[in-house]
This record gives C-alpha cells, sequence and structure tokens, in this order.
C-alpha cells in the first residue's frame, strides 16, 4: 500500500481501517523484532561508528544478527535471577550493545536507562527506586569515567546483585586497539555486586529464547525524567505503548528502505521509540555515530559525509543540534535525504527556514513526552508543515485543551484557538500508573483519563497543535528537561542566601540555557562568582549549571511568599535582549515584556532612535524562540 499522509483526514482514515487492538499482532516487544526478522532477516538493523569519519571502521549488524543477540542477552539476564517485574538498569553511552542491551532488558524484565551524565549519587537513587537487580555499564576505557561513576553508584545501591561491563575494544581498529589494554584505567571500588564481561558472558547462551514471555501487556521500561533532585520520577512503559509508538513510525513515517541517521543517546525516549522502536517495526535501518552522538568529536564536521556514507534518508535531530549543522557546509552527497524529525524542544522559525533553504529539506516537528511513551503528534510528512506548530494529534491520539479551575477542580473543553492545558489520551499512556510511586499520579488526569501534560497550547480550526508555554517551570535547554529545582536547592544551600529562583533565559543555541536570580540574608557578603562556583561544585547535572546569576535586593513574590517566576523570565528576556542589541551596535532596548494568551511572554521593543527597522530588529530576534513586537503598536 503506498503510504501518504497529508491531513487529518488522512489520520483518520488509518484509524477507521481497523479497531486499534487489531494494528499490531505481536504481544511484546521482542515478537516485534522476531516479526521483522522473518520478513527482513537479511537486511541492515543498526550500525555503530566508535569515530565520526565517514571512512572510520563500522559494524552493521543485519535482524538476524542483531535478534540473535537480543535473544543471548534476554537468556543472559535471566540467568542472573532477573524476573518478569525484576530490572535490569544501564548506564552506557551509545553503541551496539546499549541498544542490545535495551530490547533484552525489555524481554527478560523491565529495563531502565539511565543517564551517564549524572553524578554517582544520583544514579545510585535511581536504582534504588527502580529496585534494579542488574546493572549493564562499560568497562574501564581511556577518556571515559563511566565505569568509575556507575561502581561508585553501586557501593550506595546493594539492590544491584551484578554488574555486566560492556568492553567497547572491538569498535576500535588498529594500532590504536592495541594501545587501549595498555592505558586501560584501573576502577578500585569495593561493593558487593558480582562482575561479569558482556561479550563472553553471552557466548554460551541459545539464540532461542529459553523462556516464555507475559503476553498480558507487563510493563517493560522505567524512564526517568528528572533524577536530579533525589526525588526522581520514574515513568512505567507497557509493551502496549512502545508497539504503538512502532506501528505509527512504520504506518506515517519510515518503511525498510530508509535509514535513518541518529546520534541522539539510548537513555532517552526519543531515540528508543520514535527512532529505534519505529526503525525496527518498519525494518528500517538505524545509525548511530560515536558513543556520545552529537557530541561525539567530529561528528558536525562530519556529518553531511555519513549522510552520503550510508544514503541517509531520515534524520532524527533537536533545534540545538539542527543550528549547529548550519554552521557545517554542506560538502556530500545528501540527495538521498528526505526527511528531517526534530523534537524535544521549540524550534525558532528563523532556523526552520534557514534549515529548509540550505539543505532543501524541509523538517517535521513533532511533539512527544515520556509520559506518553514518547510520539504525540506530528507535523503530516506529505501535507501542510505549519512553522511553529507541533503538527496533528497522530491516530489513535485524543488531544483536548481544558482549562483548569484550581479551587473546585472543575475543567472546561476549549474551543478552537483559545488557550488552556493541553491533555492527552493514547495508547502510550496508562492511567493511574504513569509513575511507579502512586503520590505522583495524584491529580495527574482529568476526568480519569487525560493525562495533563503541564504545558499550554491550543489547537487550531484545521486541528494542528500549538505550544504556547509551559505551566511547569521546567527548562528546556536543547532536548534536555531541567528541573529548575536542582538548581535552587544546591543554592539555596550556601550560607549567605536566602531565597532562589531558576528561569530559562532565552539563548540562539539551545532555546534555554539556565539561570538563577538570588535574594542574600539580610547583611550577608557574597559575590556572583562565588555563588557561580559554589553552584558549579555543586550542582550534580552539568547542563543544570546556572550561566549567569544575579543578586537582587529582594525577589519578586506572591502574596503567600513564593517566588514569582513570570517576572523571572521577564528580567531575563530584557537582559539578554538588550544585551544582543548593544552587541550589535542597533539602538532598540526591551521596553516591557507582556503576556499574550496565544503567544506567551512577548518582548515589546522601543527604538532610541527613529532609524532602526524592522529588519534590523528581526534579524537579531528571529533567533530566538521568544515573539517580540514593537512597543505600542496595535495588536
Amino acid at each position: 500500500m503506498t503510504k501518504y499522509f497529508a491531513d487529518r483526514s488522512d489520520f483518520v482514515r488509518l484509524e477507521n481501517e481497523m479497531p486499534l487492538e487489531d494494528c499490531w499482532t505481536s504481544k511484546t516487544v521482542y515478537q516485534r523484532l522476531c516479526q521483522t526478522r522473518k520478513i527482513h532477516g537479511n537486511r541492515p538493523a543498526i550500525s555503530f561508528q566508535m569515530k565520526s569519519g565517514s571512512a572510520d571502521k563500522n559494524i552493521t549488524l543485519n535482524y538476524d544478527q542483531l535478534t540473535d543477540r537480543v535473544t543471548q542477552a534476554a537468556n543472559l539476564f535471566r540467568s542472573l535471577g532477573v524476573g518478569p517485574t525484576d530490572v535490569v538498569a544501564y548506564v552506557l553511552p551509545t553503541s551496539h550493545e546499549t541498544l542490545i542491551t535495551m530490547m533484552a532488558g525489555m524481554t527478560a524484565g523491565i529495563v531502565a536507562p539511565i543517564n551517564p551524565t549524572l553524578s554517582p549519587k544520583h544514579i545510585a537513587a535511581l536504582l534504588k527506586e527502580v529496585n534494579a537487580k542488574v546493572l549493564v555499564t562499560m568497562r574501564p576505557f581511556p577518556k571515559t569515567n563511566v565505569a568509575q561513576i556507575a561502581h561508585e553508584a553501586v557501593c550506595s545501591a546493594d539492590c544491584v546483585k551484578t554488574i555486566v561491563e560492556i568492553d567497547l575494544l572491538p569498535h576500535l581498529s588498529a594500532p590504536i586497539s592495541w594501545l587501549i589494554p595498555l592505558i586501560r584505567p584501573k576502577v578500585s571500588i569495593q561493593h558487593s555486586a558480582k562482575i561479569i564481561e558482556f561479550n563472553s558472558a553471552l557466548a554460551p547462551h541459545k539464540t532461542e529464547l529459553e523462556f516464555k514471555e507475559s503476553d498480558d501487556d507487563p510493563f517493560c521500561a522505567y524512564f526517568h525524567t528528572g533524577g536530579t533532585t533525589g526525588m526522581p520520577k520514574i515513568v512505567q512503559h507497557r509493551h502496549s505503548g512502545a508497539l504503538y509508538n512502532g506501528w505509527l513510525g512504520a504506518q506515517i513515517l519510515m518503511d525498510e528502505h530508509d535509514v535513518i541517521i541518529c546520534p541522539m543517546p539510548l537513555f532517552h525516549v526519543f531515540a528508543a521509540y520514535p527512532a529505534w522502536l519505529c526503525a525496527m517495526s518498519a525494518g528500517s535501518h538505524m545509525v548511530m555515530p560515536t558513543p556520545a552522538g552529537y557530541r561525539g568529536e567530529g561528528v558536525f564536521s562530519n556529518f553531511w559525509k555519513l549522510v552520503e556514507r550510508y544514503k541517509g534518508t531520515f534524520i532524527i535531530t533537536v533545534p540545538t543540534a539542527a543550528a549547529s549543522l548550519m554552521n557545517i557546509p554542506i560538502n556530500a552527497d545528501i540527495s538521498t535525504l528526505k526527511n528531517v524529525f526534530c523534537g524535544s524542544a521549540p524550534m525558532p522559525i528563523e532556523l526552520f527556514k534557514k534549515f529548509q533553504k540550505i539543505t532543501g529539506i524541509s523538517i517535521i516537528e513533532g511533539y512527544g513526552m515520556t509520559e506518553a511513551t514518547c510520539l504525540v503528534s506530528c507535523n503530516p510528512p506529505d501535507g501542510k508543515r505549519k512553522i511553529g506548530s507541533v503538527g496533528l494529534p497522530l491516530p489513535h491520539t485524543d488531544v483536548k485543551i481544558f482549562l483548569m479551575n484550581t479551587i473546585d477542580q472543575e475543567v472546561e473543553a476549549c474551543k478552537f484557538g483559545e488557550v488552556g492545558e493541553v491533555c492527552i489520551n493514547n495508547p502510550g499512556i496508562t492511567v493511574g500508573l504513569t509513575y511507579t510511586d502512586q503520590e505522583k499520579n495524584k491529580v495527574l488526569f482529568v476526568n480519569e483519563k487525560y493525562l495533563r501534560t503541564g504545558d499550554l497550547g491550543y489547537l487550531d480550526s484545521d486541528g494542528y497543535l500549538w505550544l504556547t508555554g509551559r505551566s511547569k517551570d521546567i527548562i528546556m535547554r536543547g532536548g534536555h528537561n531541567i528541573d529548575p529545582l536542582i538548581i535552587e536547592e544546591v543554592l539555596s544551600g550556601h550560607p549567605a542566601v536566602n531565597f532562589v529562583g531558576a528561569v530559562g533565559q532565552p539563548d540562539i543555541y539551545s532555546g534555554e540555557l539556565p539561570c538563577a536570580y538570588v535574594e542574600l540574608i539580610d547583611k550577608a557578603d557574597v559575590s556572583v562568582q562565588k555563588l557561580m562556583d559554589y553552584a558549579f561544585e555543586f550542582v550534580s547535572d552539568h547542563s543544570a549549571r546556572p550561566k549567569y546569576i544575579e543578586i537582587l535586593d529582594q525577589l519578586p513574590k506572591t502574596a503567600i511568599g513564593k517566588v514569582f517566576k513570570p517576572e523571572l523570565r521577564r528580567l531575563a528576556i530584557i537582559r539578554v535582549f538588550d544585551e544582543a542589541f548593544a552587541k550589535a551596535n542597533v539602538a532598540a532596548t526591551v521596553s516591557s515584556v507582556d503576556e499574550d494568551k496565544k503567544l506567551g511572554l512577548v518582548a515589546n521593543i522601543n527604538k532610541t532612535v527613529p532609524k532602526v527597522t524592522d529588519e534590523e530588529v528581526q534579524d537579531i530576534l528571529s533567533k530566538y524562540t521568544v515573539p517580540w513586537a514593537w512597543a505600542n503598536s496595535k495588536k
């Protein structure tokens, strides 16, 4: 069947072709992998290369080989005592073995991916929260401390009985591969967990599953949404939610001829579901360049050549990476490229236009969240892509916009174009059981059906979803969501600090960067640099370390004494935009920042001399996601 999806009617047609329960026949993710193997066994499934060069060593596994390795790994985990409700966690960079671990963990029990850039303390908190029985991590390797961090975390997480170590050495070529054993670092940390090596432990196990999977749709994955505050939120995903994401990809986005370039980390739902599960369900080929993905050495400078090397048709990206790619000349044949899927954060309109102009490829913007097993909406691949919108709700996804009355807990459905809280229901959502902690599930749903996302937005008359802000205070730095409490708790621990408010300040490349405003204790004396040094030392998540700190005489507060963050966001916008004008020698300033129901915060620009033009201001401010208008102009 020829795929064509141009508008909402095509999504409705797909919904009406068959009931949801008949959309896929597999009961588990492993069964879906086996089905793909039967059809596409000899086709490439995944490719990985340690270094970023277009001629560097790479290893490709076809679907036959991948399924065998996943089966052996699942059998290994069962032999280590992992049952259907036990957890296999992993703290790993990207590699073949990471993806195999993810799939095998879902098959043997429940997999729990953990961000390897977190501190040992917070990794330990996550391991204990999910009660992980097995931890898969790296064998000590030069130029990375992942193994050290993982072993240190296990010292505080005695639930972990076995550590399985993956060695990246087979992915390197001689002569570098000869040197690694001579310079390999040692980890001398005492804990009671048994340590085994991944590849040698797999060898004795069969390539047929040695146990029977449950077919009553159990949980298969725990993904953490924060985990850096000491009170991690763990989201529970069922097989059906993962399979729904895969089905969407196979129906709407990809087929067996597609090659997906995915430099995203496999501890994030974006890579796990919209990238891999969609690719696997469609029989596509996914390419993972370097263990650090986009952050790997030379990935950006070699990116277009990697597209040519693999004949990539599909790129998975986020706005920060897309912006960096615009600084790299297209020095390769990218004629095979047909789609770029961008998510995780809003994309500035000018970046969207620039990317399309330079590459000739339109970006498909989408929207998803960990609590929904990811996918919620996207712009139709063959239809109208409304720049700034996150597209149409996907088949079998129901999006409602509600006005929330927090006094009596009543809700009211919004009309087209009316802003409210975005609430969703789809097969990726487990009503009442979204988080492992039941306390966190309270007041999370409307009418015991619709998940409250915390995002503000509206649906237009064509059914496209537009996001205008967040009712939550999450700072969105590129594809990374930062809980401001991480920063606030640390700075509040400084003896000179009384109150702290952390918000996101506008940034050209990341969308937002964390900044903090501080009110000192009466008569306390401390410099901004001292506070920056303190935050650098004690904020464990590197991406959450504030890029700017300002000391105010008093923080703006509500009537009940809470820090009033909208005012702090206004201060940040004014400061960043005024600095941008000054740097560009444009005689303009921000006179105020006002709230617009549809656009969110809007910067009002004042001309200090008459000759300032729309084009001069647009050239500067179009690089940010915050909209602007001339002061005193009619709206």
